[in-house]
């Protein structure tokens, strides 16, 4: 069952629907390990953060198992309950990460013309609940989605501010969750505290550009960090060659023999 090419228009659905389908036909062996994800975006012609979404919804579901320092591995078939979870209405994170860069920018863009002292405090309040929750040992989702929201309200327009909540919301699904679950670490919450700070001071100097580009370099920063090997994860360590389970080698005949699309 050869691997269909993928259209560059279609979603991470479609790609975890044909690997899915591979896993289930036996192509890819239960505790055999994937191919690396740049030769399996290679291979589908598939860009590596559309990949990167379809492996995780796999993980969600249960088909596969990311291994700190080794690989992805195929695991034994899930539970209906978890294989038959609906992510029907989840968008991709890094699709919704790279649609927050180009929105939330000209958010902060806006509301560093707009801002006054009591939205300046409102921020500075949403930032230091961000960094009591963190030196507690809880991670600071809600007054991390309560900065953001602050800043659209600092535009003084409600339709922005339903916006942001809305993306931010996306956030708190089961893709977002597993996917962040490989990178999230005190310290990376340490560094998005900081990140805040500096898009509090562009806001507060009232100059439009200095705030967009905070909030981009913010939102890119987080998006580089969640392109970044899975299998590395939280403490970026480098896949050991060879580390239990046997790998499906690219060019495998009966799973990996691909066609390109001409031109």
């Amino acid at each position: 069952m050869p691997i269909k090419v993928i259209e560059p228009q279609r979603l991470y659905r479609q790609i975890s629907d044909q690997l899915r389908t591979l896993i289930l036909a036996g192509e890819f062996p239960v505790g055999s390990r994937l191919p690396s994800e740049r030769d399996l975006a290679v291979q589908l012609g598939v860009s590596r953060p559309s990949l990167r979404e379809a492996l995780i919804a796999l993980e969600v579901q249960g088909y596969i198992e990311v291994r700190m320092g080794s690989g992805i591995y195929i695991c034994e078939p899930p539970p209906p309950s978890r294989a038959g979870l609906d992510l029907s209405g989840e968008e991709g994170p890094l699709e919704l990460i790279r649609a927050r860069i180009l929105l939330e920018g000209e958010v902060a863009a806006t509301a560093a013309k707009h801002a006054r002292k009591p939205q300046y405090d409102a921020i500075a309040q949403a930032i230091d609940m961000m960094e009591a929750d963190a030196r507690a040992g809880i991670k600071p989702l809600e007054a991390d989605r309560l900065f953001h929201v602050r800043v659209a309200e600092a535009t003084g327009n409600s339709v922005l501010v339903d916006v942001v909540k809305r993306l931010f919301d996306f956030r708190l699904g089961p893709l977002f969750d597993q996917l962040h679950s490989h990178f999230e670490t005190n310290d990376v919450w340490q560094d998005a505290i900081g990140e805040h700070r500096e898009i509090l001071q562009a806001l507060r100097s009232k100059n439009p550009e200095l705030a967009r580009a905070a909030m981009q370099r913010h939102m890119g920063v987080s998006y580089k960090r969640l392109m970044s090997s899975l299998v590395a994860g939280k403490k970026r360590a480098r896949p050991s060659a060879g580390a239990g389970g046997a790998a499906v080698k690219a060019g495998a005949p009966h799973a990996l023999a691909l066609r390109k699309k001409a031109g």
